[in-house]
């Protein structure tokens, strides 16, 4: 006879119920050491998720573009921009052929964004889950659902839209919510302070913050309500706005009540347009945080009365970090902290280049690529393309804060060992038309238009460092210090949902914090 206990050792463990909600909340240029600077003062949502999940202090992006639209494609896809084909910003969503709907502006789709999400994957085992999408920026919406036509809104102007590519008209829902006004009644008011003034080590009377206008608290918004729907973008209320916007679509698509799994991606875009305009170390982006915290509590708190703690499954990290302001660094001893401007540089090889080829914009340099989408035409024209390449990369060289200079054709055989090319050769495919990559010394930042604000996008740890953690029922909660990516992100997930990647993933899933 077999004993008992044998039996009862033998018998199978049950599986853990999956999750009825997926939140993946990305906070647009959270730097990880915030939730250490002010842990003492962190009371609710950040606490929360501190104190009770499994926190990866060493998560970086491991590509070298660390800006909004590449961090965003990587979370969910698992996958490094030179595979998702999101290697530039601004265009990496824009799109023409898919115009908005009932406002003006630039229309967006994910038609750049090669291969599958975890949504797709999450579709394929569950034909019946749904996903909401929602952020300040059309890129922070767009990219953690991938090519999926779900429900993906974004702010503009005053309102939440979408485009085209998703639906040709808003639903009732979201005309609802739009018709509150929230940023035209908020003309006029005031962002003060949580916290009294004496728990703000950080001064408040910073020249070079804010353009060198109005970089004192209180802050006000425009009186004039269209204003005030503009700017409304870069005070910490417009994500408490998401996030209500966030909550309202999970009740009105009723996810996570239908018997299956669905996905909730929530990008909150504040901290971004703070950290531009204020930099890192300034006592806005330590208020920012504190209110960050206490909006993601009262979202959580929501999202647990209506679905049960146990059934919600949390993520939060970071699309990327940011350097301080080059005057902030050099006050601090780092002499060689400067902006980097090449634009006089690039507008001066393309007057050269026109004069023997005609009008056009032959180079194209953005966020330290240099691109030649006119290599064909130019040498129609009799012009020495790669010539002209290797003048650009010395006359780069030799700009201040410029500390190499690479070809992208020399990337596949880089020594892995070397981080810098490593994120490179992570962030440029093959075929991008992509032929110099440029990086900067440390504590050096890309000029943005002559207008002084602090920056992020270089292949440093300061733009690639961020946080990330897991939260919920399957997670082993704990501080885990061993160095993980972003990539990483959509396998822990799969492996969490028990589901299948359609693809293979640059990222493996971080087993140390599962069962």
């Amino acid at each position: 006879m077999i004993p008992l206990l044998l039996t009862l050792v033998a018998a199978p463990s049950r599986p853990a119920p999956k999750p009825r909600l997926v939140v993946v909340i990305t906070v647009d240029q959270l730097r990880p050491d915030y939730l250490d600077r002010y842990r003492p003062q962190l009371k609710s949502g950040l606490a929360l998720l501190l104190k009770q999940g499994a926190v990866f202090t060493e998560a970086y992006h491991d590509h070298a573009i660390t800006e909004t639209a590449p961090g965003h494609a990587t979370i969910l896809s698992g996958r490094w921009p030179a595979h998702t084909g999101i290697i530039r910003n601004l265009a990496g969503v824009q799109d023409s052929g898919t115009p908005l709907i009932g406002v003006t502006g630039i229309g967006a789709s994910p038609a750049r964004f090669r291969g599958t999400e975890l949504f797709d994957w999450l579709k394929a085992a569950e034909p019946t889950a749904r996903a909401l999408s929602v952020s300040g920026k059309d890129r922070g919406a767009i990219l953690p659902i991938g090519r999926a036509k779900e429900q993906v809104y974004w702010y503009v102007g005053g309102v939440f839209t979408t485009s085209r590519y998703y639906a040709d008209s808003l639903p009732q829902w979201v005309r609802v919510f739009n018709g509150e006004r929230v940023p035209r009644r908020a003309a006029g008011t005031q962002w003060t302070l949580l916290l009294p003034e004496r728990d703000y080590p950080e001064p408040d009377s910073v020249p070079y913050e804010n353009q060198g206008r109005g970089f004192g608290f209180p802050h006000r918004l425009p009186s004039d309500s269209g204003q005030a729907a503009l700017a409304f973008i870069a005070t910490p209320t417009m994500d408490s706005l998401t996030l209500a916007f966030a909550l309202e679509g999970t009740r009105a698509l009723r996810l996570g009540v239908r018997g299956t799994t669905d996905l909730l991606a929530v990008s909150l875009s504040t901290t971004d347009y703070i950290g531009h305009a204020y930099g890192p170390d300034s006592r806005e982006i330590h208020d920012q945080v504190l209110r960050l915290d206490r909006y993601l509590g009262r979202f959580f708190e929501q999202l647990f009365v209506r679905y049960g703690s146990g059934n919600v499954l949390i993520v939060l990290t970071a699309d990327h970090g940011v350097t301080p302001f080059p005057e902030h660094s050099r006050a601090l001893g780092r002499s060689g902290a400067v902006r980097v401007t090449p634009d006089t540089l690039i507008q001066s090889v393309n007057a050269a280049l026109d004069e023997r080829a005609g009008g056009g914009d032959w180079l194209l340099f953005e966020s330290g690529m240099l691109l030649v989408p006119g290599r064909a035409r130019l040498a129609a024209q009799g012009v020495n393309v790669d010539s002209v390449v290797a003048d650009v990369a010395g006359r780069l060289r030799g700009l201040a804060g410029v500390a190499r200079v690479d070809r992208a054709a020399d990337l596949a055989a880089a020594d892995s060992t070397d981080p810098t090319m490593r994120r490179w050769r992570h962030q440029v495919p093959p075929d991008a038309g992509v032929v110099l990559v440029v990086t900067l010394k440390p504590y050096s930042i890309w000029g943005v238009a002559n207008v002084p604000i602090a920056m992020h996008g270089q292949p440093t740890d300061l733009d690639a460092h961020v946080p990330l953690i897991f939260w919920g029922q399957g997670v082993r909660r704990g501080v885990y210090d061993t160095r993980v990516r972003t990539v990483d992100i959509a396998p822990t997930l799969a492996r969490l949902l028990d589901l299948t990647p359609a693809e293979p993933l640059d990222g493996h899933p971080l087993t140390e914090a599962l069962p």
